[in-house]
C-alpha cells in the first residue's frame, strides 16, 4: 500500500519547482553573499530579490522582512526583543500557543523578566476577546500580546484585525505566530495592525530550515544573534541562500495557486468530516471545525477503547501518517496541551489529519475505511 500523508501541518513535501530554483545555489553559485566579488554579489542579489518578492506578497516593505532559520527562531526573536527593547513587562498569551511561543514566555516569566497572563478561551477554542480587553485594561505595565493566527492542532483562526485594534487602543505590542497561515492565506500587512508575524517555508512546500520574521517599520529592536551584521544587522550568520531562494519561490507558487488550492483542500477536509460522522459512532471534532478554521486541518476525537488507544501506531503500520495533536511533541506521547485546554475528556483519543493539494478523496476513503477497523 502506498503511503498516505495526512500530516501537512507538521511539514509538507518540497515542490519540484522550488528544488529547481534552489539547485544552482547548492552547486555553482556557492559564493558568500557578504563577499564583494561577483560570485558573492550574485548570491546577495538572490537574497534581496527573494526579500522583495516576499514583501510584495505580504504587502509589506522589503526592509520589514528578515530571513531566519524557522518560525521558532522568529517568534523567540520577536518576544525576547519586545520585552528587552520595547519595554513590555507584562505578556498576555493563550494556553494553546505553539511551544515556540509558550516555552519562550514561560522562560521569561520564570526568570522574572516579564509577568505572564493567560487569556480565557471560549468553549469552541477561540480566544475570549472580552477577557483580553479586561486584561489589557487592568495592566499597569506595557503589554506584549502574543496570540497565534491559527492553531496548528485544532485549526481555529484568530480575528487578527480585531486583536490588533484592541492592542492599538491599549498601546500594546502585538506579535502573532502566523506559521500555519503564511502561504495559506492572503496577507495585507500594510493594513493589519500587527508588530511582528512569523512564517516557515516548510509549511507551504518550501525547504526546511528557513523562516521569516516581519518587523513593522515603526518598531526598533536590537539583534537576537550577534556577529557579522547580516540581515541589516538584525541576524548575524552567513545567510541560508538556497533556503531563502526556495522560500520565496514556494511563497510565490502558494500565492498563485491560492484560490484553486484552498478550495480543493477545503473539500477534502469537509468530505473527511462527513465520512467520519457517517461511519464512526461517537466521533467528535475539536475546535471550530466547520467555522473560523484552517481549511488544511481536521482534529478528530475517537471514543477511547483498547483498540483506539493504539490508533496512531496502527495507522503508521498501515502507512498512514497523521499526528496526535502536535507533531512537535510526538514520540513519547505526553498528550497535547491544546486538547487538554479545550477538551479535557479522558475518554477520547485525538488524531490530527492535515491536508495539502497533493491529497485525494480516494486517500480519505482509504483512511476512513482503515479507521473503521481500528476504532
Amino acid at each position: 500500500m502506498n503511503r498516505i500523508y495526512f500530516d501537512n501541518a507538521a511539514t509538507t513535501s518540497i515542490d519540484p519547482q522550488v528544488l529547481e530554483v534552489m539547485m544552482p545555489y547548492l552547486t555553482e553559485k556557492f559564493g558568500n553573499p557578504s563577499s564583494i566579488y561577483s560570485y558573492g554579489r550574485e548570491c546577495r542579489m538572490a537574497i534581496e530579490t527573494a526579500r522583495k518578492s516576499v514583501a510584495k506578497i505580504l504587502n509589506a516593505h522589503p526592509a520589514e522582512i528578515f530571513f531566519t532559520s524557522c518560525g521558532t527562531e522568529s517568534s523567540n526573536t520577536a518576544i525576547t526583543a519586545a520585552v528587552r527593547d520595547l519595554g513590555c513587562k507584562h505578556i498576555i498569551t493563550s494556553p494553546i500557543e505553539h511551544h515556540a511561543v509558550s516555552h519562550t514566555v514561560e522562560h521569561l516569566d520564570k526568570m522574572d523578566i516579564a509577568k505572564l497572563s493567560y487569556v480565557k478561551l471560549l468553549p469552541n477554542g477561540h480566544v475570549d476577546i472580552d477577557d483580553l480587553e479586561k486584561l489589557l485594561a487592568a495592566s499597569e505595565e506595557k503589554v506584549l500580546v502574543t496570540l497565534m493566527h491559527a492553531n496548528n492542532e485544532i485549526g481555529n483562526i484568530l480575528d487578527i484585525h480585531a486583536i490588533g485594534k484592541l492592542c492599538k487602543l491599549y498601546n500594546a505590542i502585538f506579535h502573532s505566530d502566523t506559521v500555519q497561515t503564511v502561504g495559506h492565506f492572503p496577507f495585507d500587512l500594510r493594513n493589519t495592525p500587527v508588530h511582528f508575524i512569523t512564517g516557515a517555508s516548510h509549511k507551504f512546500h518550501g525547504p526546511k530550515g528557513v523562516g521569516i520574521l516581519y518587523i513593522n517599520e515603526n518598531v526598533k529592536i536590537k539583534p537576537f544573534v550577534h556577529g557579522g551584521g547580516q540581515e541589516r544587522n538584525m541576524r548575524a550568520g552567513t545567510e541560508n541562500v538556497y533556503g531563502i531562494v526556495g522560500l520565496a519561490k514556494a511563497l510565490e507558487m502558494a500565492t498563485a495557486g491560492y484560490e484553486e488550492d484552498s478550495a480543493y483542500i477545503g473539500t477534502l477536509k469537509y468530505y473527511m468530516y462527513d465520512e467520519l460522522k457517517k461511519n464512526i459512532p461517537g466521533v467528535a471534532f475539536n475546535g471550530d471545525a466547520l467555522g473560523r478554521s484552517l481549511y488544511t486541518v481536521l482534529s478528530v476525537s475517537f471514543p477511547k477503547t483498547e483498540k483506539s488507544e493504539m490508533i496512531l501506531f496502527n495507522l503508521d503500520i498501515n502507512n498512514i501518517c497523521a499526528s496526535g495533536g502536535s507533531a512537535c511533541t510526538s514520540g513519547a506521547d505526553q498528550g497535547s496541551h491544546v486538547i487538554r485546554a479545550i477538551n479535557n475528556n479522558p475518554n477520547q483519543v485525538t488524531v490530527r489529519f492535515s491536508f495539502s493539494k497533493h491529497n485525494t478523496k480516494a486517500e480519505v476513503d482509504a483512511v476512513v475505511k482503515k479507521l473503521k477497523e481500528l476504532v
